[in-house]
């Protein structure tokens, strides 16, 4: 399946956040908000939709590392917890950051959704 990209003046440098087909067709609907939003709303924006996507993230790799036990990475030391934990933030922040699993493309869409609407109605 191939994806077309529209360009628009002032379109997000970022690869993961550019306006990309949407079920198979351009995502003309969030080429037009993007118009309406200024470039530093829109890094703000595509940060905002990153961190909340390392936050689901995190949520999501400590469950998963929640009950292991044993030597290794892992071991069941007293400052494991700790550890655990930290490497799981660092684990989330990096994926989130490499494109993560598709969560921030939305939640970056529908913010510049919304900031767009609010200065229409404004």
């Amino acid at each position: 399946m191939q994806t077309s990209t529209i360009n628009t003046p002032r379109l997000a440098t970022s690869s993961a956040f550019s306006v990309e087909s949407r079920n198979g067709r351009p995502d003309f609907e969030l080429a037009a908000a993007l118009q309406k939003v200024s470039p530093k709303q829109q890094a703000r924006a595509q940060k905002t939709a990153t961190d909340f996507e390392a936050m689901f993230l995190n949520s999501m790799f400590s469950q998963m590392t929640s009950g292991l036990k044993g030597e290794g990475p892992f071991g069941d030391t007293p400052g494991t917890g700790v550890w655990r934990s930290m490497l799981t933030e660092q684990y989330s922040k990096n994926f989130a950051k490499a494109g993560g699993v598709g969560v921030a493309t939305e939640v970056y869409r529908t913010l510049i959704m919304q900031q767009a609407k609010t200065i229409r109605t404004a």
